[in-house]
């Protein structure tokens, strides 16, 4: 009998790092339902985004290919419609493509290419929130705001989730696979979250040990500090809140896996559980992300799979990348990649496989000198917003305008031992991940990581020279007879 086709669901929170699991480390946050998909599928316990930005890595993502190869480093360069992509090559493939959530993704020319309907979810709170208001200052400037008021039911999430719900009572009897992609917005600050969960740490919020500013940093850290006027007390509330957003995403997960048992899809369905980039989520003294933040808080992002046949909780603790699904998906699909990828499939680890201990992974981020059209600070329509004192992101505004050289590009090296961070600033970093995994330490110069460390500078010209361009697989014809000749 022929085997159908795998389906699959893809369940993508934005803004998730990785240690906030418990699955991952985390010894206060309560998140069942991942421990769940963690004991029933394959838990990747080092995989790292391509980018700490939203788009960057989302674009990533669907080409398996990295940043600098087609220029996605900002938030304003989508995926165009000449670009292949995964969505698009499971659309083509045969694959009913939906989308319920956030974009950040597509370009309004590649969408219709790519995915069979889109559903935005991108207002997150059903009724105006405030944020908590500090030192007289106009706007939340530290993201911490107050409970979303209303029902659970009422977000933006819920409906999303919902959405994919219906479809997937819809699908118990469609013999066309399919695949949906659920990308959330939780728990993507501003930090707040419907009750229970808002309040659901906040009497533990002693027990989140969090990595203290400390020297030796790019200079960025201690401008976000200033023009976002944290301090350690409500650090550590947003941390509490942030484990909060994240326990509210669980239940998400769960509804899903919950659904997928009722209609008996099983069998025939690989669900996957990722997120785009970390957050800082009081780490350091600073909140958010930024774009060329290259700290596991921001790039070690979860990524768990389960798959029919796979290996229940089987763990892999070599390095891995996010984009690495895009080959991992097609080739559960049986669709051939057609274009030059430089990410690769984890297919083997579902069987029970290590993976490759010697692997180095790479984030890149930043805009370089001239490059204005890129910063989230940039004088344009779309973030006019940004330039209203009151806004929430006024203070990335006004430091990326203000301090350009603190969004200067950088590429971050790492492998399961050490970090090397390049920056085109010229404050570079090195880290000691197994004696310093919090990353207090900058080794940078220190001589006794002198060899290993120019080993690793070595590596990272040699990456940038083998993934610099992607020359076409399609052939052109070479014009062997006169075709444009002048008029008479």
């Amino acid at each position: 009998m022929e085997q159908k086709p795998m389906n699959f669901i893809f369940f993508f929170p934005d803004e998730m790092r990785a240690d906030a699991l418990p699955c991952y480390g985390a010894p206060v946050t309560q998140a069942p339902h991942y421990d769940r998909l963690c004991a029933e599928g394959v838990t990747f316990e080092q995989c790292h985004a391509q980018n700490p930005v939203c788009s960057p890595s989302r674009c990533t993502l669907a080409t398996g290919r990295y940043p600098h190869c087609d220029g996605h480093r900002s938030l304003w360069n989508l995926l165009k419609e000449h670009e292949a992509n995964l969505f698009r090559y499971l659309k083509e493939g045969g694959y009913d493509v939906r989308i319920f959530g956030k974009n950040d993704l597509f370009s309004s020319q590649a969408a219709p290419l790519s995915c069979t309907e889109m559903r935005l979810g991108t207002d997150s709170f059903p009724a105006p929130i405030r944020p908590i208001q500090k030192f007289g200052q106009p706007g939340c400037y530290n993201f911490l705001y107050e409970p979303v008021p209303g029902r659970v039911e009422d977000t933006a999430d819920w409906k999303s989730v919902e959405r994919g719900v219906q479809f997937l009572h819809s699908r118990r009897k469609d013999d066309k696979p399919f695949f949906l992609f659920l990308p959330l917005m939780y728990p993507h600050c501003p930090y707040t979250a419907p009750e229970p969960y808002y309040s659901m740490y906040l009497d533990q919020k002693e027990k989140f040990a969090l990595r203290p500013p400390c020297q030796g940093k790019p200079a960025y850290h201690e401008l976000i500090r200033r023009y976002r006027q944290t301090d350690s007390d409500s650090c550590r509330t947003i941390r509490a809140v942030y484990a909060g957003m994240i326990s509210f995403t669980d239940s998400l997960l769960g509804r899903i896996m919950d659904v997928v048992e009722e209609c008996g899809l099983g069998d025939s369905t690989t669900l996957i559980a990722a997120s785009d980039h970390g957050d800082y989520a009081g780490d350091y003294g600073l909140v958010e992300k930024w774009p060329n933040g290259c700290e596991d808080v921001l790039t070690h992002v979860p990524l768990i799979i389960r798959t029919p046949g796979g290996k229940a909780g089987h763990r892999v603790s070599t390095c891995t990348e996010l984009f690495d699904v895009m080959p991992t998906v097609l080739e559960l699909a049986g669709i051939p990649v057609r274009e030059r990828i430089f990410a690769r499939s984890l297919v083997p680890q579902l069987w029970g496989e290590v993976g490759d201990a010697s692997r180095t992974v790479y984030c890149e981020g930043g805009y370089g000198t001239g490059e204005s059209q890129c910063s989230e600070g940039v004088d344009k329509p779309e973030t006019i917003w940004m330039q209203d004192p009151s806004n929430i992101y006024y203070p990335k505004y006004r430091q990326q305008k203000e301090h350009p050289a603190s969004v200067d590009r950088a590429v971050m090296a790492r492998n399961s031992h050490y970090k090397l961070v390049r920056r085109a600033s010229g404050e570079h970093e090195f880290y000691d991940l197994v004696a310093d995994p919090g990353e207090l330490h900058n080794l940078y110069g220190n001589d006794r990581y002198t060899k290993v460390c120019r080993q690793m500078e070595q590596q990272m010209l040699d990456w940038y020279l083998r993934t610099a361009d992607t020359a076409p697989i399609q052939s052109d014809a070479r014009i062997t007879e006169d075709i444009l000749t002048p008029p008479p």
